[in-house]
């Protein structure tokens, strides 16, 4: 049987944009999500954990990814949930320093 074309991405641009950005940018936020754990938290624990559930949460994005309409609001949305993961390492580092 097969899918109602009316539910399919006709647009390349929006194919292309969904992809890249459930692959990349789902990978992206799953491991930056992780290392921010291990700034805050035991990091050899949540480094043995993430083992998992990194790609787990990879699974779920890349999923959440195709759900969307727009493609570029996925992107737009990764991209700002890493740039923010990003910082909680940053301060997370700046705290608690690996000695």
């Amino acid at each position: 049987m097969p899918a109602n074309k009316k539910y399919l991405t006709s647009s390349p641009t929006q194919r292309f944009a969904k992809i890249t950005a459930a692959i990349l940018g789902g990978l992206m936020v799953a491991v930056l999500f992780h290392m921010a754990l291990a700034s805050w938290f035991n990091h050899v624990a949540v480094i043995i954990t993430s083992t998992f559930s990194a790609f787990i949460l990879w699974a779920v994005l890349m999923v959440l990814a195709f759900l969307g309409k727009n493609g570029w609001k996925i992107w737009g949305i990764y991209l700002t949930v890493s740039l923010l993961f990003g910082m909680l390492i940053y301060f997370g580092h700046q705290n608690h320093p690996i000695v």
